[in-house]
């Protein structure tokens, strides 16, 4: 990429995207085009088309995505596998179109088999059956990749793939009910905290600031304490999802960013399919190689936090893959490893929280 080459972020104010923009422009590209979901809305096939024809990137990023935690998965999975197709779809086509000169696409390494082998290699896709729980999300997922390879193999295009573990960063949802395990973790354990030290004023911000259920902090104290605690959220307590035991790797999202912009730099689809006979699993997986247990992640943001209470496991619910730990070996090959370890990732999360 040149740095007056126009490059489209779709989802640039995303969990990623805001970190690809932030990265590209702090390396000095001057010809970003970025749009939130009401300036354009990508599940709008007309729209899409008429975007791209009217700007026709040379480089598109494609971030955007209808993403959540394990329990937004299982219950919106009509909305999991539309939106997300819909959405790939009408990018990947119209980069086609419009000529892009090459496009990357985030996946998740949710598309990996419930019973994939540790660490998960590329090798590793459609071998056995998904996790039922994400398994609309994964899906999707699953047909972005493979049309990314079809249209480079049909067309000739240059649209890569990459499969990026469990990420963290600024700009995070901290959604009680949709978001992912880490950000609504630190988010419960604050709200807990700040029950037990009467701080009303930090939880009627917080409340404020995302609201849950449509209670933005202005109801009494006794409605607020009853709404968290459907969400297992008590004064000196806190009750997660699962045993604690399922282990997960998470990645650092500006480093997430840096890869991207390193392997639209850098790599060529040419590049991961030369010497394959059936040309698949060209994609790459994003990640650190480590992992660690949930129960263990939530004493680190304890600490971190300060946080004196209990936290509790509800075996009643669901742990999800027991592991999903990424192999890394083609990503470092192409000359490219990650930097924030997940104890410094927490604390810079958990500051990022509390200033926003």
């Amino acid at each position: 990429m040149k740095k007056t080459s126009k490059i489209y972020i779709a989802g640039h104010k995303g969990l990623v995207g805001s970190a690809i923009n932030k990265k590209l422009k702090e390396s000095g590209f001057t010809n970003i085009v970025g749009k939130t979901s009401r300036e354009l809305d990508l599940l709008d096939a007309t729209a899409t088309e008429k975007f791209f024809q009217q700007e026709k990137p040379e480089y598109v990023f494609l971030a955007a995505a209808y993403v959540g935690g394990i329990m937004a998965n299982n219950t919106y999975r009509a909305d999991f596998i539309y939106r997300n197709l819909q959405i790939q779809q009408n990018v990947i086509y119209n980069a086609y179109k419009y000529g892009a000169k090459k496009l990357l696409f985030l996946g998740s390494t949710c598309i990996y088999p419930k019973n994939a082998n540790q660490p998960m290699n590329e090798n590793e896709l459609l071998t056995h059956e998904l996790e039922y729980t994400n398994e609309p999300y994964a899906i999707a997922k699953i047909a972005g990749l493979k049309m990314c390879e079809s249209f480079n193999i049909q067309y000739g295009t240059n649209f890569l793939s990459v499969m990026p573990t469990n990420l963290y960063g600024p700009n995070d949802n901290f959604d009680l009910e949709k978001s992912h395990v880490l950000p609504a973790m630190i988010r419960k354990i604050f709200l807990s905290k700040s029950l037990m030290e009467n701080n009303w004023e930090g939880i009627r911000a917080d409340l404020e600031k995302r609201p849950v259920e449509k209670n933005d902090g202005h109801t009494s104290n006794e409605e607020i304490v009853l709404l968290l605690k459907k969400y297992g959220v008590f004064s000196g307590k806190v009750e997660l999802w699962g045993t604690g035991e399922p282990m997960r790797e998470f990645l650092w999202s500006e480093d997430m960013a840096e890869a991207c912009i390193f392997i639209m730099d850098n790599v060529d689809f040419k590049d991961l399919a030369q010497n394959k006979k059936e040309i698949q699993n060209t994609h790459i997986n994003i990640g650190t190689g480590k992992d660690l247990t949930i129960k263990n992640l939530s004493k680190i943001i304890a600490k971190t936090l300060d946080y004196k209470g209990e936290i509790l496991f509800d075996a009643s619910k669901p742990n999800g893959t027991m592991r999903k730990l990424v192999d890394v070996t083609k990503l470092n090959d192409l000359g490219w490893k990650h930097n924030i370890e997940i104890e410094d990732g927490i604390k810079k999360i958990s500051d990022w929280y509390l200033e926003n």
